[in-house]
């Protein structure tokens, strides 16, 4: 079987694939909970929150295949399968059912803080490893921060 093969060495290549796996997951996982939120959001702020959500999910998906393709190409396979997000998430899942405008704008702010977090820790992750990757992750988390900046005013708080 063919291989795609690195010019990082094994520890670089270890810790970068590592960095951009984890990513994967979190984007996925995070485009997932935001489009429930957007299937289920009621309220007053229906609309504008409906069609953050919907730009958030965007975002996250655009960024998923960047960071998944980076992760092929220094010769790491990404794993998006249900299964493996499901195992490895660390986003807590939204209710079943209607989610109230200031709650489904709570709850991303909330998911989104934490992947943020995650997204700044790979950005110091890769600095040494991988530049390459790490401008990447850095690219996606300067995009999830401006996301989490919006939902965050929506909340006032």
């Amino acid at each position: 079987m063919a291989k795609i093969h690195s010019p990082l060495s094994e520890d670089a290549r270890r810790v970068t694939g590592e960095a951009l796996q984890g990513a994967v997951v979190d984007l996925i996982d995070l485009s997932l909970v935001a489009k429930q939120a957007h299937w289920n959001v009621i309220g007053r702020n229906f609309r504008s929150v409906h069609l953050q959500l919907d730009e958030l999910v965007g975002v996250a998906r655009r960024h998923t295949d960047v960071l998944a393709e980076r992760a092929i190409a220094i010769g790491v396979n990404p794993d998006g399968r249900s299964g493996r997000i499901a195992a490895d998430t660390h986003i807590a899942q939204p209710e079943a059912g209607y989610l109230h405008d200031d709650k489904a704008v709570a709850t991303i702010t909330d998911v989104l803080g934490g992947v943020v977090r995650r997204f700044r820790q790979r950005v110091a992750d890769t600095e040494r490893p991988d530049p390459l990757s790490q401008d990447l992750i850095m690219a996606a988390g300067e995009d999830l921060e401006q996301q989490h900046w919006m939902f965050e005013a929506m909340a006032g708080r």
